[in-house]
């Protein structure tokens, strides 16, 4: 699965979590002095509004020290261990991490933006108001300007994405072809090499982009809302506490993971079964077509009673974790103003704030709501996980997994 499109595993994903680690820690720590050797400063500066945002000096040396980084890694890794697929693979992956990246820097940028033209309105609906059309039309339009760089680069990273998809699923299905006599016998095989082999691409890279992006989000809108913490001075029935969006946010997210992942811990089994007793059916059908010894009523009823079966099964235990879901995203919806009704009620805050607040949050809960958000994906990805590591097991002549032993 990952050996066929990626370096070497043994080594390849150790030397990226250590090569993040490493060019983190230098941003971290050395990025004032390394700018200040361009004539460039990174130093905190007031949020710039608009299409600025994404040129200050911080970000034109990130944009350098990025691209160094990625080069130095991909040439090490194209000198010590070259394969068929590392354009793709490296440099592809490095630049799915960069426009992860800049969208989460689009929905910085128009955080940003939203506190003026918010303040704004609340102004402008005042008595004696002084704002004019013109402050707010050209509001209008540096919001405009930056919807445009969210459109741009949302286009250009879902093509490229296509692509980046296909490469993978070629490289996995030129894999298991090349090993066809020793999997043929496999369950479903064909399914697996047909279309396991693309569910599984097209699934690990939106999860693997949704993660990262909700990394990232986290490392943008978390000192965002610890600051914007300073206007909510306590919560309903806690009172004081510190950093109180902040805290809030991080405590109602955890709540929901474990809540989601504790009721749906059955159904990646079941979506691995129903898998299997489908291509069992599937498989019968087709041999029919060919052989009019097969296929026999009686046989196709004992093998859609296995269908209908696991189905029921799955219908169920999706029935209640359903409810468990609808209940806490309802309740997320209005879990923000709820911890900030004392806030509003003392008028603390402006409008312009509560924006940004809500937004913040909204951003923050639903990063650390990954899990929540991904987990019916979660569930299908195990599935054609399973399904396609008894392929490795088929190829390396191991047992194959338990799972594969029966269907009930």
């Amino acid at each position: 699965m990952f050996k066929s499109f990626f370096p070497d595993s043994r080594w390849f994903w150790p030397s990226v979590i250590v090569w993040a680690v490493v060019c983190c820690g230098v941003w971290f720590e050395y990025s004032t002095a390394i700018g200040a050797l361009f004539g460039l400063s990174v130093a905190e500066e007031q949020p710039v509004i608009g299409l600025g945002h994404f040129v200050t000096d911080s970000f034109k040396l990130f944009y350098g020290y990025y691209a160094v980084s990625v080069a130095l890694f991909a040439l090490a890794w194209f000198k010590l261990k070259p394969t068929r697929w590392q354009w793709w693979s490296i440099l592809g992956s490095a630049f799915i991490l960069f426009s992860t990246y800049y969208s989460v820097q689009v929905s910085v940028a128009i955080n940003n933006w939203r506190r003026p033209f918010f303040d704004g309105v609340q102004a402008a609906l005042s008595p004696n108001s002084k704002v004019t059309t013109a402050a707010l039309y050209t509001l209008m339009l540096q919001f405009a300007e930056i919807a445009f760089v969210a459109i741009f680069i949302y286009v250009i990273t879902r093509f490229f994405v296509s692509h980046y998809i296909f490469r993978w699923r070629t490289a996995m299905n030129d894999f298991y072809t090349s090993q066809w006599p020793q999997v043929r016998n496999i369950e479903g095989a064909s399914q697996r090499v047909q279309e396991d082999t693309m569910r599984f691409a097209t699934i690990m890279e939106g999860l693997g982009v949704s993660m990262v992006e909700a990394i990232m989000t986290l490392f943008a809108f978390l000192p965002v809302l610890w600051s914007l913490s300073a206007y909510v001075s306590e919560l309903p029935v806690f009172g004081q506490v510190p950093a109180p969006l902040f805290t809030s946010a991080i405590a109602w997210s955890v709540f929901g993971t474990l809540l989601l992942a504790a009721v749906g811990i059955k159904l990646p089994g079941l979506e691995f079964r129903n898998q299997r007793v489908e291509a069992a059916y599937r498989k019968e059908l087709v041999y029919g077509e060919d052989n009019a010894e097969r296929a026999q009523p009686a046989t196709l009823k004992d093998l859609f009673i296995d269908v209908r079966k696991n189905y029921f099964r799955l219908y169920f235990h999706y029935m209640y974790f359903n409810v468990a879901r609808s209940l806490y995203l309802q309740a997320d919806n209005i879990f923000a103003y709820l911890i900030l009704v004392p806030t509003i009620a003392a008028g603390r805050i402006t409008f312009g704030i509560l924006q940004q607040i809500l937004t913040a949050f909204s951003q923050v809960s639903n990063s650390f709501q990954y899990l929540v958000n991904s987990w019916t994906t979660i569930v299908e990805l195990l599935s054609v996980y399973k399904r396609l590591t008894a392929f490795e097991a088929a190829i390396k002549h191991e047992a194959l997994p338990p799972i594969e032993q029966t269907i009930a």
